[in-house]
C-alpha cells in the first residue's frame, strides 16, 4: 500500500478538549453533547466522524457512479452516528447512511449505495466494528 496522504490533529482534554490539526486548518474546542451530560453548540467526536465519514462516502459514491456511467453529482448523505452504552464502563459506536440520489429509481439507487460502502475507506475502517446500515431513500 502507498501512503498518499497523513493528516495529523493533536488532542487535548478528551470530549471536553481541544483539537487542532497541524496545518492549523482545524482548531476546535469541543465538548460533550447536550445528552451526555455537556453543553450545546460545540463540536464533538461523533459530529466529526459523521462529517468526515459522508465526505469521503460521497467520494465513494461518486467513483461508483462514474464507473456505472449513472450521476450523482447531486447525490447527499445524511450519516447518523450513534453513541450507545453497552454496559455500565462500555460504549460503542452505530451508524446509518441515509443516501439521497436524486433521479433515479430506489432500487438502482441501494445498489449504488452498497457498492460505494464497499468501497470507502471510512466503511472499510468500520467494517465488523460497529452496526452500520445502509439506505438509500
Amino acid at each position: 500500500m502507498k501512503k498518499l496522504y497523513t493528516a495529523i490533529v493533536t488532542a487535548k482534554g478528551g470530549r471536553d478538549g481541544h483539537i487542532k490539526s497541524s496545518d492549523g486548518i482545524i482548531d476546535l474546542e469541543l465538548k460533550k453533547p447536550k445528552e451526555l451530560g455537556g453543553e450545546d453548540g460545540y463540536a464533538n467526536p461523533e459530529l466529526l466522524f459523521a462529517g468526515a465519514w459522508g465526505s469521503c462516502y460521497l467520494g465513494a459514491l461518486g467513483s461508483v457512479g462514474k464507473r456505472d456511467g449513472v450521476d450523482v453529482s447531486e447525490a447527499t448523505v445524511d450519516v447518523h452516528i450513534g453513541f450507545n452504552q453497552e454496559s455500565e464502563t462500555s460504549y460503542a459506536l452505530s451508524a446509518e447512511l441515509h443516501v439521497h440520489v436524486p433521479g433515479i429509481p430506489a432500487d438502482q439507487a441501494q445498489k449504488l449505495a452498497d457498492a460505494a460502502h464497499r468501497g470507502c475507506p471510512y466503511s472499510k475502517a468500520t467494517r465488523g466494528n460497529i452496526d452500520v446500515k445502509i439506505i438509500a431513500e
